[in-house]
């Protein structure tokens, strides 16, 4: 299977061939997450507030997960770079074993845990509860094969090849999107009917990039990892995974005092954080070809090619969510009243819209910022970065909370990711001598 190198040829060019099926990949994705929740809404507000409270844990597992993930994605993406194919091999296998006992340790806590878990969030409402344990019980097992795609998807950006990942997730999608109308309403599955059509769908992505991922990791090759390798891995690894652990923890407090609100306010935020992904998509797909451009280059020691790609990013970041801005701002009542008809929930949700919209072009500077500083092997600065801002967001929320309500929650979310984007931009500045050095050293 085709290795790109992502060390020639004009940067801009090269960035978006990288970005692009990321993004397709992420497309295919909200397409999916729209389509199902059409179906999944159709249900009522209970059934999207129970996928919604089920999402927090399936997050926190793929928080938990990038330790794995963005620790081989740069060593891989390093190695590659430097064409030490031995290296690059053993990175794998560490990542392959690492994640399989991540995988099956975290599923067992989901299956015996889950009840304890969903009733934390203190939602108020048995149907809601039980239904929210049927999908996560349902999900478990699904995590385990989701975690290796992610990891596969990853190791596939770090080798420059990102159109096969977006094949099969394009495959999965389709796959997912016929499965569940069917389990939903002929099969009579409703909620569970969901978490299963996604459990086929990642099982059938798996056994595809096992296969493809055979021919360009070319772990036949007699190589053993180290345990050097596995300490590289967490050591790289670890500031990003806390940063997203804290962050989905801390979207867990928030999601309770949501739940505080009622249903309609856990729903309204479910379908806003879907339609909200649509930024996301772009921003998303910077940030993993940034942090796969950035490895290879350091890998090669191309300094000036590292600092051109990242303003690159940026500037095809901040144009994209700016228009998605403007959408947000001009229209969310009509967003969220395509997938509910209660007014209370299209109320809550549209201003959700409004305000999470005007913080979108800082989120992006923010993402960007992440993949190139885990590019470069420093991803401790971005993690303290989001960990001191987003354990604000709990402050800010109680602290305005008496005055705007449930808006304070939206509002400690958008102030918090103006000031991260910011800051991020500004350590990139503070830190170019530092990145430069590094290539002489790598």
């Amino acid at each position: 299977m085709k290795q790109t190198d992502l060390t020639a040829g004009p940067v801009r060019n090269v960035l978006l061939a990288l970005a692009l099926p990321l993004v397709g990949s992420s497309l295919l994705q909200f397409t999916y997450s729209l389509v199902d929740m059409f179906f999944v809404g159709a249900l009522g507000s209970d059934a999207v507030a129970s996928i919604g409270a089920a999402s927090f844990y399936i997050l926190l597992g793929q928080s938990i997960q990038a330790i794995i993930v963005v620790g081989a994605g740069i060593k891989v993406a390093q190695a590659v770079g430097k064409k030490d194919e031995a290296l690059a091999i053993r990175q794998v296998k560490a990542a392959m074993l690492a994640n399989l006992v991540f995988g099956l340790s975290y599923m067992v806590v989901l299956l015996f845990a889950g009840r304890y878990l969903i009733g934390f969030l203190n939602m108020d409402s048995d149907n809601v509860e039980a239904l929210a344990y049927q999908y996560l019980s349902v999900s478990a097992p699904m995590l385990l094969f989701s975690f290796y795609n992610l990891l596969h998807a990853r190791l596939f950006s770090s080798y420059g090849n990102t159109t096969a990942a977006l094949r099969i997730n394009a495959a999965g999608v389709i796959i997912n999107m016929i499965l569940s109308p069917i389990l939903i309403y002929p099969l009579g599955f409703g909620v569970v009917g969901a978490a299963l059509a996604t459990l086929i769908a990642q099982l059938i992505m798996f056994f595809a990039f096992y296969r493809r991922g055979l021919a360009l990791f070319k772990t036949s090759v007699p190589v053993k990892p180290l345990r050097s390798d596995f300490r590289e891995i967490f050591r790289l690894g670890f500031p990003m995974a806390a940063q997203r652990v804290l962050f989905t923890a801390v979207g867990i407090l928030l999601g309770r005092m949501i739940g505080s609100y009622g249903t309609d306010a856990i729903a309204a935020q479910r379908i806003g954080l879907q339609i909200e992904s649509v930024a996301y998509m772009m921003i998303g797909g910077l940030n993993g070809a940034i942090a796969s451009f950035t490895g290879q280059n350091l890998g090669a020691g191309k300094r000036e090619r590292i600092h051109e790609g990242y303003r690159s990013a940026v500037r095809f970041g901040i144009l994209y969510t700016s228009l998605i801005t403007l959408i947000f701002l001009s229209m969310p009542q009509q967003l969220i009243g395509l997938f509910v008809d209660d007014a209370g929930t299209i109320e809550i949700g549209a201003n959700y819209l409004r305000i999470i919209g005007i913080s979108l072009a800082f989120a992006s500077l923010e993402m960007v910022g992440n993949g190139y500083f885990s590019g470069v092997g420093l991803p401790k600065i971005p993690a303290a970065i989001s960990i001191i801002f987003t354990i604000g967001r709990l402050p800010v929320a109680m602290l305005l909370e008496p005055y705007l309500g449930i808006d304070a929650i939206w509002w400690s979310i958008a102030l918090t990711s103006i000031i991260k984007g910011l800051i991020s931009a500004w350590m990139v500045r503070l830190t170019k001598k530092e990145v430069d050095d590094l290539v002489h050293i790598i």
